[in-house]
């Protein structure tokens, strides 16, 4: 049996646990030695003995068994089998009084040497000395009157593995895991101590001495041995503090690093060179269009800045610096920003050529020659042989009688050109400048509404707008006059366009006057004077005005048209008498 509580057999609770109740009347008549359930004529008459099990005297009152009233009623009801063997009722009730008297002796004096062993012989603990429960505690014998009570059948508490009652409301705690005890031992009460290795701090083979510990009886009556020993793990909390500190190092660490390159990157000033750079020069081609962060990664690269927010800073900090243009620039290596900034915004190191609106490709040959540093024609013979390769759109490929394959297809823009560079290099960025304005239009469908041979013929138009055009607005009015004069029932100059801008092409010339006699004599396919409708190909870059106007021209009727100041101002008529009168006013002005 548990040190308090319920024996191995249906005992009560200690009568100072307030969870002990009520044991009626039944368990006063035990303890004053008188027979339960009212004397032996109330005793069934005979027991049904359970199978392996022998009959004992009743002893007193158990408050779990069945209450007579409950005895008769399994007898009434069937409950109780038939005795196999039994003893008399007037017999069985003098031996069972005298035998319920001698229990409650002998379970007074177990429970006073119980509490004894409890208390340590100091006093702690239930009082067993006063008045003792009602029923005394016995043995381990089942209840026969629960025969009939299948949850009543067997005590909860009968075997000494049971879980002990609860113990007093002042002493009551979580129940500790016994541990298994030592040979002649007890299983100690006490709660077990935290002995984790991580809170203790201790090593497997490191213990501490225990501090003394209050004697136990063993089952003999002799003193019990402590079951943990008498050392138990030194305590090494330093560890724990150790590993704890080095992850607070760490993480502080780890924060201090991010803060510092937040603020180098946010507050810091960023890497740069000292100074105007080495001796060693290098080209860095700007594109159009680019910015702060993609030219420093350009300058960057090429070595001249030591990083991109240097350069950014220096532009940033330059009231000009915003307005360093595409082009390829002659830099020195290894320049602060500062200096790459001022080299920049100065025109002697921007090694760009800018092609104009209108100008010939003989022109833009002639530049490239010289910025490249190369003999005169070289480019002009590169363009021609590799016309192919690059990078013309297939509609501009194999037309007749053309003099330029890439005339018309040197787009108006700037352009990178230093010494070192290839002149085929060169010539593919303007001609794919071109190709991508071009195609930004569906070419082929405008120039079938405005009836002409596909974009070929539109591109060359607006060469001749360019050529002959001298402002945004005569332009549109240009486009008219050659669209008219390309129409079938044109009887005024018979579908011929006479445009001098024209003859001054196949010439290779500029304001050039032409006579009548050469005008008749010269059988150049891009005489106008001479061969009705446009000429083979452009006769020069246009620009996007002109290409514009070639698309949306006017729809007033202008049919001629006269520079009456020779360069500036244009005139146009409908007619052919106001042509002549505007071709008098001409001549007048000019001393003719």
């Amino acid at each position: 049996m548990t040190e308090y509580g319920r024996g191995a057999g249906s005992e009560p609770w200690h009568p100072e646990d307030p969870l002990y109740g009520d044991q009626g009347w039944g368990a006063q008549q035990a303890a004053s030695g008188q027979v339960p359930y009212g004397g032996p004529e109330q005793q069934p008459q005979q027991y049904q003995q359970h199978p392996q099990q022998q009959y004992y005297p009743q002893q007193p009152q158990d408050p779990y068994a069945p209450q007579p009233q409950y005895a008769e009623q399994q007898v009434q009801q069937g409950y109780v089998e038939q005795p196999q063997q039994g003893y008399p009722q007037q017999q069985y009730a003098e031996q069972y009084a005298t035998q319920a008297q001698q229990a409650q002796q002998a379970q007074q004096a177990q429970q006073a040497q119980q509490a004894q062993q409890y208390n340590g012989g100091g006093g702690g603990g239930w009082d067993t000395t006063g008045q003792q429960a009602a029923m005394p505690y016995a043995g381990q014998q089942p209840d026969p009157y629960n025969n009939g009570y299948a949850d009543e059948a067997n005590d909860l508490y009968s075997t000494p593995e049971a879980y002990p009652p609860p113990q007093p409301p002042g002493q009551r705690q979580a129940p500790a895991v016994p541990e298994v005890p030592e040979q002649g031992g007890e299983w100690d009460a006490e709660p077990q101590e935290e002995n984790h290795p991580f809170f203790t701090g201790a090593d497997d083979g490191e213990r501490e001495e225990d501090e003394p510990r209050e004697s136990r009886r063993s089952k003999g009556g002799g003193g019990g041995r402590d079951r943990r020993g008498k050392t138990k793990k030194k305590g090494k909390s330093g560890r724990a503090c150790l590993v704890l500190a080095v992850i607070f190092a760490v993480g502080v660490g780890g924060v201090g690093y991010v803060g510092y390159d937040f603020y180098q990157k946010k507050f810091g000033a960023a890497p740069d060179y000292a100074g105007e750079g080495t001796s060693e020069t290098v080209t860095v081609e700007i594109p159009t269009g680019a910015g702060g962060s993609e030219i420093g990664q350009l300058l960057k690269q090429a070595g001249v800045v030591k990083s991109i927010d240097a350069f950014v800073q220096a532009q940033n900090d330059d009231p000009k610096g915003k307005t360093i243009q595409a082009g390829a620039y002659t830099l020195k290596k290894g320049m602060s920003a500062a200096n790459a900034v001022k080299l920049m915004l100065n025109p002697s190191s921007r090694n760009s050529l800018i092609i104009p609106e209108g100008k010939r490709n003989s022109w833009v040959y002639g530049e490239i020659d010289t910025r490249l540093g190369l003999p005169a024609g070289t480019t002009k013979d590169i363009a021609l042989k590799k016309a192919d390769s690059m990078g013309l759109p297939d509609w501009a490929k194999g037309h007749k009688n053309v003099k330029d394959p890439l005339e018309g297809f040197l787009y108006p823009a700037s352009y990178p050109v230093a010494k070192g560079m290839k002149p085929e290099d060169v010539l593919k960025k303007m001609v794919n400048r071109a190709s991508s304005e071009y195609g930004k239009q569906d070419l082929a469908v405008e120039a079938k509404k405005l009836h002409l041979d596909g974009p070929w013929q539109l591109i060359t138009v607006a060469s001749l707008v360019q050529a002959e055009g001298k402002t945004h607005d005569d332009f549109r009015k240009m486009a008219e006059v050659v669209y008219n004069r390309l129409k079938p029932d044109n009887t005024q100059t018979n579908q011929k366009l006479q445009f001098d801008s024209a003859y001054n092409y196949l010439m290779g010339k500029s304001n050039i006057k032409i006579g009548l006699s050469e005008i008749n004599n010269n059988q150049d396919p891009y005489n106008t004077y001479k061969w009705r409708g446009l000429t083979p190909g452009p006769i020069g870059n246009p620009g996007t005005e002109a290409l514009a106007a070639a698309l949306d021209p006017t729809k007033d009727g202008w049919m001629y048209f006269v520079a009456t100041d020779g360069q500036h101002k244009t005139e146009f008529a409908k007619t052919l008498a106001e042509f002549n009168k505007l071709k008098e006013e001409f001549n007048a002005q000019s001393g003719q």
